[in-house]
């Protein structure tokens, strides 16, 4: 009976390793390698198209030579400050206006009747069926002149309002603005607000808003205090997973954004292809992974802080 028992004991911890080991592998094979190789190119210096070692061994001794004037030179150029500030920005106002468009699906979708529930899921999905670059490319002829987005927005006298705001170069002019990038960007990356939220808000317990209402809070007191702060988690997911892609983005800048919407990914290909110049190029990608691990390191504080309240 002992030795059955420390058998199934013995299966249970290789198990529970074989689970927690796999996805730290995945980490370390696709995420912490790559990235140790880049930072490698980032402090090493080029010898032609080859990269010197940053570790040599000559006559008995070890030298390490790590050539940090390309971290030196991002502080002291402007260019690159503005574009990781442009980056930020942009990113910051996509992931606004996701959430304040995704929010009130996601809540109609979560009180939905059960059997209507699946096919909104569908329609949220939906665009994941087509080709990212094809409807990329059909904001392009929706914002450009005689597209019909273009003429409802002129007749609506919206454009206006964005040249006023400076959101684009001209009246009746939405392509290559900020305006049709932060446009794309929140079309493009909605999903990943809509389904996080979605599967927060349907989980909730609906009993907590009824005793609310019982104790004399209006709907909208009973929302802002009590389903707004229980799906915080969604929240916070879903601004994660549309924020961090969009400060690397580059397809959409590329297509819908125009040269005067500079942003990171853009330097990125122009250092890596244009300018032939890994070092620098892979210092901007490892400032760019350092911006983007700090809302991450936020997130996960306060998951811990989250699953430790209800401990």
């Amino acid at each position: 009976m002992k030795s059955a028992m420390t058998s199934l004991r013995a299966m249970f911890t290789r198990g529970r390793t074989v689970v927690i080991g796999t996805p730290y592998a995945w980490l370390l094979v696709f995420f912490m390698l790559p990235f140790l190789i880049v930072l490698k190119i980032s402090v090493s210096e080029m010898d032609g198209v080859r990269f010197k070692d940053v570790l040599t061994f000559a006559d008995g001794l070890a030298q390490l030579t790590l050539k940090f004037s390309n971290y030196v030179f991002i502080t002291q150029d402007d260019l690159y400050f503005k574009t990781y500030w442009s980056s930020l920005v942009y990113a910051a106002s996509t992931t606004f206006f996701c959430l304040f468009i995704g929010y009130p699906f996601a809540y109609f979708m979560a009180r939905a009747k059960p059997r209507l529930q699946p096919a909104l899921l569908m329609l949220v999905m939906l665009p994941f069926w087509t080709s990212f670059l094809l409807r990329v490319y059909a904001w392009k002829g929706l914002l450009s002149e005689n597209g019909w987005v273009a003429d409802v927005l002129t007749f609506l006298r919206i454009d206006h309002l964005l040249l006023a705001g400076g959101l684009i170069p001209a009246l009746d002019r939405y392509m290559n603005s900020p305006f049709s990038l932060v446009l794309g960007m929140t079309y493009t990356y909605l999903p990943f607000m809509i389904l996080p939220l979605y599967g927060n808000l349907a989980k909730m317990d609906l009993r907590l808003l009824e005793a609310a209402q019982d104790l004399g809070a209006t709907a909208f007191t009973a929302f802002w205090k009590v389903t707004v702060p229980l799906s915080k988690a969604g929240i916070i997911a879903g601004s994660m997973l549309v924020f961090i892609p969009c400060v690397g983005e580059f397809v959409i800048p590329e297509l819908l954004g125009g040269p005067q919407t500079l942003m990171i990914g853009r330097v990125l290909w122009d250092e890596f292809f244009s300018n032939n110049d890994w070092p620098m190029a892979s210092t901007v990608a490892v400032v760019m992974i350092v911006l983007i691990l700090v809302p991450l390191a936020i997130f996960n504080r306060y998951q811990a802080q989250a699953q430790e309240l209800r401990r």
